[in-house]
């Protein structure tokens, strides 16, 4: 199974009042392992970046000016994208953002279904607790003291640790109680093998199954094979 873990930084909260993406930052898995392959971009903006947003990830409207719009990068970022399920920390703020460029961009939108959020699987584990990318990396043992300030490549890479650590840890499936499905952030309870097309074929011999019936005739009728 492919995902892609996902993040981005914005210049504020909403993209219908003139916020925009300033970074892109993701993650491929396969069968909830990393393969290597990231994508990364730094956007231009084309509008200042207010103070309160350079705060939380360090880039300024001088440092975004000779980058490429987003435009110039989303078909790329899209085909990497491709099929996969999207695996999001607070997804329905990212989602918003790149579904706003995406649109913006005249490239398709992205369903929500497509999107697994690790903020609501966190919640469903720990509820009550505080559940950010920061404490779940304490929660987990995860090393995350590179992180200053928010990044949507290295958040992403965190991310993808911390996911696994949610799906079950380093063997996800051996983890069968808790299995992802395709919805967005919802989890089964419950997990049982199929059953086989055809039953295997019995491997005791005759004469092997008369040998066994003699030794419990020989325990008498308080045998554990005669209790009922």
């Amino acid at each position: 199974m492919r995902e892609v873990v996902l993040d981005t930084e914005t210049t504020g909260l909403d993209p219908f009042s003139g916020d925009r993406i300033v970074e892109l930052g993701a993650v491929e898995l396969l069968n909830h392992m990393p393969t290597g392959r990231t994508f990364h971009a730094y956007l231009n903006p084309q509008r200042e970046v207010p103070a309160e947003a350079v705060a939380v990830h360090g880039l300024t409207a001088q440092f975004l000016a000779d980058k490429p719009l987003f435009g110039a990068v989303a078909a790329d970022f899209m085909a990497f994208l491709g099929e996969a399920r999207l695996v999001i920390h607070n997804a329905a703020f990212d989602m918003k953002f790149l579904n706003a460029e995406f649109g913006w961009a005249g490239q398709p939108t992205l369903p929500a279904a497509r999107a697994l959020d690790t903020l609501d699987l966190a919640r469903r584990r720990f509820p009550g607790a505080n559940n950010t990318l920061d404490a779940l990396c304490r929660r987990f043992g995860i090393d995350n003291s590179s992180r200053e300030k928010h990044g949507a490549l290295l958040d992403s890479e965190l991310l993808a640790e911390v996911y696994l650590e949610l799906m079950g840890g380093r063997q996800p499936d051996f983890a069968l109680s808790v299995v992802a499905t395709g919805g967005a952030g919802t989890v089964a309870a419950t997990w049982a093998p199929p059953a086989r097309p055809r039953p295997l074929a019995p491997r005791v011999t005759a004469a092997e199954a008369e040998a066994h019936a003699a030794f419990v005739a020989e325990l008498g009728a308080a045998a554990l094979w005669n209790l009922p």
